[in-house]
């Protein structure tokens, strides 16, 4: 697997909590989208850990074509 898979071609609402740490799936093949669920074990891909800033909501990216991981940046447009 060279390209993740696209999970989602429009982004993931989530209410991120600030100071809580997450981890973003970059594989595509989690199935608790965003969120790694630990299926990238036999892939070259690994979680993204991200720890928010501020309490908001937040569209992360469910193609996994993003340039600003894990936020969206409209990559999926072009899909």
């Amino acid at each position: 697997m060279t390209e993740p898979t696209i999970a989602s071609k429009e982004p993931i609402a989530v209410d991120l909590q600030a100071g809580e740490t997450y981890h973003w799936c970059s594989c595509g093949l989690s199935q608790k989208q965003p969120f790694c669920d630990g299926s990238h074990k036999d892939t070259e891909f690994t979680p993204l850990a991200y720890t928010a800033e501020e309490t908001k909501t937040a569209y992360l990216c469910a193609c996994k074509r993003t340039k600003g991981q894990p936020f969206c940046d409209g990559s999926h447009k072009d899909l």
